[in-house]
């Protein structure tokens, strides 16, 4: 009796634990088959991924290569990625007790590349997108398309490249569901419960990651687009909703200025941004710079006197003629080519690569007034509309970006710059090396060849003084016999123009251009012969004394200073009848009262630019040197004459004074400096 109770209660308390053994073995089981599927699945998506990068990709080269490149993006580094990955997870299965904690170590190890390789590819998604409904316009093409996808990869099917571009999207969100299925199958005291739950909520947080980037370049790319739009075009897009937009932020800017609102202060971006206003100028002066240096070859390159008869007979005047020649033909045309090829080109697709982030800048600065606005209205109401709602995430999202990509695009474009600097001195390198060597022989046969350097420097020295002094008697001698100085004749209307500048500088300011002056470069003045004007500074800014800045009478410019000589006043016949019979109440007379009215200039509203001028700030506008401008205010609203309120394309903004020139009238041309 006593054993048979003992059996009973054994057999009754045994059950349990059968249960849980049977349910333990089919957790583990079902563990087994997901961490199965999940390196299966694996390696037939490595495998799909490595068929659209090689085969796929190398046969659709009737595609134009930049189709292509955001078609496939960055799929390759996708591919060195996930081979990696492929490689740790099937490493784990020699190791079968750990191979559940060491998927979720590896898939901790690989966050943050998945996220960054993932995070590009998805972004440039609704792009390929847009290219694949292009394609479909175009029945001939989409069936060569789908023939190259459907004889790589039959499983494509008709979808074809919309097929083949979702893979990498749906690959990257069911990590997270193969993770939680492998967790749901294992058991919590285990030590791979732990490292397994934090992986799966790592790949949870990359998906969310990528999506909230993707939102944000989806906000940011539609402020990247530059539209060149006329003034007729600018108006029609203006509305009741845009007039309402731009007087509420009008109104935010003006309290902020006034003191009445605090003004948000962000440390991080003001830093970014000042960096890249400098990686800006940097490369608009690179560009200038470079355009003049292009000209100044072009003008060389037409200058051939090796071409002209220079009346010197034989000897090294052959040789200089047929090295020249030779240097005209090839050396140089072939520097300017590669110039234009290696530096042009890419300075100016640095410079239009600005475009984007400036335009981006300035909107923020839009949106942040928005943000100011909503933020306000939240503290004193406690709720907000859907659109207001809308202003601050798309704020947040594009300060979250600029602060993102903002010092990758800082240090990309400078070592950009970087490197077109180094091509341009290497250029010029192999240029003087190329030059050298092919004027090696011919030096071989030009007199004092022979001498060493030093030596061939004092000959040089020598001769060159030699010619210095016969020039220098010569013209002693020339002087001894010149005419008098004769004075050009006033130009008709003149003489109130020549009082006018007499009374303000007086006579030994004033110069007469001898012959007609064409003004070629920015502050050039265009005179013709026999203008008065008065001298201002015997050199320009730059310190070039061959350049002399003087006022005509209502502009102010550059001159040769050889075409000017001083001006002798020639007393008219009353003037002398004055002299010889003195009026009796001459003594009487003020200088006031002898001297000619000045005309008054009426106000000038229309002005240049003299400089370029990068806006900082949403009540700032950017300047181009050269540039029409409309004068609105000559001062801030704090009566400061430093800034002034001007118009420049539609846009109203603060400029520095000083960048501002006077724009030219029709007579006489020329740009007329700031009084």
């Amino acid at each position: 009796m006593t054993n048979h109770g003992d059996d009973a209660l054994s057999s009754r308390t045994g059950a349990p634990d059968g249960d849980d053994q049977l349910s333990e073995n089919r957790s583990l089981l079902q563990q087994r088959l997901a961490v199965r599927e999940l390196i299966d699945t694996e390696v037939s998506y490595l495998h799909v991924l490595q068929l659209c990068a090689s085969d796929i990709r190398n046969r659709l080269q009737q595609l134009p290569q930049g189709d292509l490149d955001v078609l496939f993006s960055n799929i390759d580094d996708i591919i060195k990625v996930n081979r990696r990955l492929l490689h740790d997870l099937q490493e784990t299965a020699s190791r079968e007790e750990e191979q559940v904690q060491l998927i979720g170590n590896a898939f901790l190890e690989f966050q943050e590349e998945l996220e960054q390789v993932y995070k590009v590819y998805c972004a440039s998604y609704e792009q390929a997108l847009l290219l694949v409904e292009t394609y479909r316009k175009e029945p001939e093409l989409q069936r060569e398309i789908q023939g190259i996808i459907e004889a790589v990869l039959p499983q494509a099917g008709p979808s074809g490249l919309s097929f083949l571009l979702v893979i990498p999207l749906q690959r990257i969100t069911k990590y997270p569901l193969l993770l939680q299925k492998i967790l749901e199958n294992t058991l919590p005291d285990t030590s791979a419960y732990a490292a397994l739950q934090r992986a799966t909520s790592a790949l949870q947080d990359v998906v969310t990651n990528i999506n909230e980037y993707k939102r944000r370049k989806e906000v940011a790319s539609k402020y990247t687009k530059v539209e060149p739009l006329s003034l007729r075009e600018r108006l029609a897009r203006i509305n009741t909703h845009t007039l309402s937009k731009k007087t509420t932020r009008l109104s935010q800017l003006l309290k902020q200025e006034a003191g009445l609102v605090p003004r948000t202060e962000d440390k991080e971006f003001d830093d970014l941004e000042e960096r890249f206003h400098w990686v800006s100028l940097c490369v608009t002066e690179l560009k200038s710079n470079m355009a003049a240096y292009l000209d100044n070859l072009e003008a060389f390159l037409r200058f051939r006197p090796q071409d002209c008869n220079l009346e010197i007979p034989g000897g090294p005047v052959v040789q200089y003629c047929y090295l020249a020649r030779d240097l005209q033909l090839q050396a140089f045309p072939e520097f300017k080519q590669q110039l234009e090829a290696q530096v042009w080109q890419p300075l100016c697709s640095l410079a239009k690569a600005l475009a984007g982030p400036q335009n981006l800048i300035k909107k923020r600065l839009d949106k942040l007034l928005d943000f100011e606005r909503v933020e306000e209205k939240l503290l004193e109401v406690g709720s907000v509309t859907y659109e207001e709602e809308a202003a601050r995430h798309t704020y947040q999202a594009l300060n979250s970006l600029l602060v993102a990509e903002l010092p990758q695009f800082n240090q990309l474009a400078m070592r950009w710059l970087g490197q077109i600097l180094c091509t341009f001195v290497t250029l010029q390198r192999d240029l003087a090396k190329q030059v050298l060597q092919r004027a090696e022989d011919s030096l071989a046969q030009l007199p004092h060849h022979h001498l060493s350097e030093p030596a061939f420097r004092k000959l040089v020295e020598d001769a060159l003084g030699q010619s210095s002094h016969q020039l220098h008697s010569f013209q002693e001698n020339f002087e001894k016999v010149l005419p008098p100085p004769t004075t050009q004749p006033l130009l008709p209307g003149a003489e109130r123009q020549v009082q006018a500048l007499l009374s303000k500088y007086g006579p030994g300011k004033l110069y007469q251009v001898t012959s007609n002056v064409s003004g070629a470069g920015t502050l050039d003045l265009t005179l013709p012969r026999g203008h008065i004007v008065a001298l201002l500074q015997n050199k320009d800014t730059k310190g070039n004394s061959s350049r002399w800045l003087v006022d005509t009478g209502g502009h102010r410019g550059y001159v040769p200073a050889g075409k000017l000589e001083v001006y002798h006043m020639v007393p008219s016949e009353e003037e002398l009848r004055g002299q010889a019979r003195p009026h009796r109440d001459f003594q009487h007379q003020t200088p006031e009262s002898i001297s000619a009215p000045v005309p008054s200039v009426p106000t000038v509203t229309q002005v240049v630019a003299m400089y370029p001028f990068v806006a900082r700030s949403s009540h700032e506008v950017s300047l181009q040197a050269g540039q029409r401008v409309t004068v609105l205010e000559a001062q801030d609203k704090k009566g400061n004459p430093e800034w002034s309120l001007v118009e420049v394309n539609g846009q109203r903004g603060y400029v520095p004074s000083s960048f501002l020139a006077r724009a030219p009238s029709p007579a006489p041309w020329g740009w007329s400096l700031p009084s």
